[in-house]
């Protein structure tokens, strides 16, 4: 007999729009949830969270082995419904015991007995069987046994991400996508679309310099085949984006310049915040002070003008030149000019809101 609480979620879930998952014949929600965000808060509240986005037809949720306690909160939350939900978390091991250590650690965490995609995270490579490292030959070997369902990778280079999409070897690939990325980004999209390619769009909102969470959702509900998997910390941001599931907005004359006029002021050389580059010895916060003056111009600017905010961008000044972060970037930024650039800008702008 189904309860009432079961029928309050089927009747939820026939809400949410459904997509096929590339080639693996999943079917899931076309709006997934990003659980990076889920490390900074405590379990009770994201257990509420996590709970109320299963209850509104998420179907979607990643993590990975790197990102804290965030495995074993979805595990807390989500275990007693584990039938009919699709996981995908990533190991960012570079050997096969590595990948193999990581995958028990996250089953154990998730409370499941099988991951239904398993990620590559970020290799500077694509993994083929037998090579140096056998990162494939692990995860081909976690399939054989039943511990994993689907072999993905994400990558942040469009040159191995292509690669990876090409081998045939994976069923999904995790790459960064919204309405500021380029058309080859695009087109990545769309090629993994006509592979049978699983695609999930990480920083759909470019890491935080895009506000406008509607137009990032209308953009990327263009694509049949992408799931966004949305970075939600805030039971305000899971509302936002289940509201605009319930009811999406048009992509009209409005939306599309609003679209433009960011993609005028984003494109080109700015950090994404992926946060690759880390750790700095110098201790420069990377990923936020090298975007500092976008940030300013596109949220409330008052918080970056305290004086805990100045002292960290004061540390640009010490910076080794050891190049660490440039070599790292896997946008192939000028990472020690960008951080000199909005040094400078910082520094105008404190003086101009009359800061010393």
């Amino acid at each position: 007999m189904v309860s009432l609480t079961e029928i309050y979620v089927l009747r939820m879930v026939r809400k949410m729009k459904m997509i096929a998952f590339g080639r693996t014949g999943m079917t899931v929600s076309a709006t997934g949830f990003g659980a990076i965000p889920i490390q900074r808060i405590a379990a009770g509240e994201s257990t509420k969270i996590l709970r109320k986005a299963y209850d509104a037809g998420i179907t979607f949720f990643d993590t990975a082995r790197g990102y804290t306690d965030s495995e074993e909160k979805i595990g807390l939350a989500l275990g007693g419904v584990r039938q009919n939900i699709v996981i995908t978390t990533k190991t960012h091991a570079r050997n096969y015991a590595g990948v193999m250590k990581d995958l028990d650690t996250s089953l154990s965490m998730l409370k499941t007995d099988y991951i239904d995609v398993y990620q590559l995270h970020n290799p500077d490579y694509v993994p083929v069987p037998g090579d140096e490292n056998r990162l494939y030959d692990a995860v081909a070997d976690a399939k054989k046994a039943g511990k994993i369902r689907h072999i993905g990778i994400t990558n942040h280079r469009l040159d191995l991400a292509e690669k990876a999409v090409d081998s045939g070897l994976y069923e999904s690939l995790q790459f960064p996508l919204s309405y500021i990325s380029s058309e080859v980004d695009i087109r990545l999209a769309e090629k993994c679309e006509s592979a049978g390619v699983g695609f999930i769009a990480m920083k759909a909102l470019a890491g935080g310099l895009i506000t406008n969470a509607k137009a990032a959702f209308v953009f990327l509900r263009q694509y049949e085949n992408v799931v966004p998997i949305w970075g939600i910390q805030h039971e305000r941001e899971l509302d936002e984006f289940i509201a605009l599931e319930n009811d999406p907005p048009p992509l009209d004359g409005d939306m599309s310049a609003s679209m433009e006029r960011d993609r005028e002021e984003l494109s080109g050389s700015f950090c994404r915040g992926c946060g690759y580059c880390l750790p700095c010895p110098a201790e420069i916060p990377i990923p936020m002070a090298a975007r500092l003056s976008f940030m300013m111009g596109r949220s409330r600017f008052e918080q970056f003008l305290e004086d805990g905010w100045a002292a960290q961008m004061e540390r640009i000044k010490d910076c080794r030149q050891c190049s660490h972060c440039k070599a790292h970037c896997p946008y192939n930024l000028d990472t020690p000019e960008l951080l000199k650039e909005q040094y400078a800008k910082y520094i105008e702008f404190r003086q101009t809101h009359g800061m010393s």
